[in-house]
């Protein structure tokens, strides 16, 4: 059994299905302590991983489209430190949509939800993350404006591109932070949002980028990197 002084711990928000879940069940292999999050509705496959975890996944229930539900997990956590944190969060429009069709509404939702959301988190939450610790986004290859050169997907593009713009901002008002910044993009993956065309297995992107993370550890100032450690440009 792992020496607990020395285990790490993971705070990872957005973890009740797909990319997030994968993750969580990729760090307890690894020998961490979890802290993982999802929205109250979704819980069911993560309080069923805790049961069977001895112990090493702990489950929050927080929105974080809400500012309140934010605070108050937060507070909840204020006496924690934690290695880790990492927030997962995307949704998409209509594929087919463009910046013309798009209703202000659903712009709104989308942007609020890849962009404005993980921030906040980022941003309530890295006053617990260790010196030493890593604090990173669920970004996306679509989020480079070097990169696409096909349009397409225009909306999520665009709230992955000011998702990495944000937490850029965020690494110029902590330039002298120890802390490891990553914006990890996991690659087209079979998930819900995916899609069963999507070029790889949950079981081929997790992994790497896991991997990749913890390669990082100790690299303080922003990287934006793909699931294989590859750099992304901007």
């Amino acid at each position: 059994m792992q020496d607990t002084s020395e285990q790490k711990t993971a705070l990872l928000i957005g973890a009740s299905r797909g990319l997030g879940f994968a993750m969580v069940e990729e760090y307890l292999r690894r020998g961490w302590r979890v802290i993982a999050t999802g929205r109250a509705g979704s819980m069911e496959r993560l309080l069923q991983l805790a049961q069977s975890s001895g112990g090493a996944l702990e489950t929050e229930t927080v929105d974080i489209n809400s500012r309140e539900q934010v605070a108050a997990l937060r507070g909840r956590l204020e006496s924690r430190r934690i290695d880790l944190l990492f927030v997962n969060a995307g949704v998409k429009n209509d594929d087919g949509e463009t910046i013309a069709d798009v209703s202000t509404e659903e712009f709104v939702r989308v942007m609020v939800t890849n962009a404005l959301s993980p921030m906040r988190v980022v941003e309530a939450f890295s006053e617990i993350v260790q010196l030493s610790g890593t604090i990173g986004v669920m970004s996306s290859g679509q989020g480079s404006v070097t990169n696409n050169t096909n349009g397409n997907y225009e909306v999520y593009r665009g709230s992955k591109a000011a998702l990495n713009m944000f937490m850029r901002s965020f690494a110029a008002r902590h330039r002298d932070d120890a802390r490891t910044l990553l914006l990890m993009a996991p690659g087209w993956v079979r998930t819900d949002m995916g899609g069963p065309e999507a070029r790889l297995g949950i079981d081929e992107s997790i992994p790497g980028l896991v991997s990749t993370i913890e390669a990082y550890e100790g690299r303080s100032g922003l990287h934006y990197l793909d699931y294989l450690g590859r750099v992304v440009p901007w």
